[in-house]
């Protein structure tokens, strides 16, 4: 039990009873903690199908599905400040290739992957749809 308190001590936003939301990325934090199998290759996918921003220049609202897959290192991403992450787009103004590249620089900073991937699929506007993908590391 002690090791587990250890491992977890820097994970303040699971512990939080509150939610506190962030209101644009910035002010959001990844946390990580220990990886036990980081002798090993193998693929984390989180699957975020309600992602939404504004448009930077109309002010509206866009939604998409990303999906963020890494191998881990050291460090594993913890879900819930993944989910107040995504949710600091929510009003933030951004164009849909800013904020996959963003999200993967935020994975990346966080956890020192071998490799991440970042693909938003966005939805519609206007009749065009704009998938973006973006990679770090060589092993996607």
């Amino acid at each position: 039990m002690q090791k587990d308190q250890e491992r977890f001590a820097d994970l303040t936003l699971l512990k939080a009873s509150e939610q506190r939301y962030p209101t644009r990325p910035e002010e959001a934090h990844l946390e990580s903690f220990r990886n036990l199998y980081a002798d090993r290759d193998y693929i984390i996918e989180f699957d975020c199908p309600e992602y939404t921003s504004l448009c930077p220049v109309t002010g509206q609202p866009d939604f998409g599905h990303l999906t963020i897959r890494y191998i881990p290192d050291q460090n594993c991403i913890e879900s819930k400040s993944l989910k107040l992450f995504l949710y600091s787009f929510r009003n933030h103004a951004t164009f849909h290739e800013e904020a996959v590249n963003k999200v993967l620089d935020a994975v990346v900073a966080a956890c020192s992957p071998r490799a991440a991937e970042v693909v938003g699929i966005f939805r519609p506007r206007g009749g065009i749809a704009i998938h973006v993908t973006a990679r770090y590391g060589e092993k996607f």
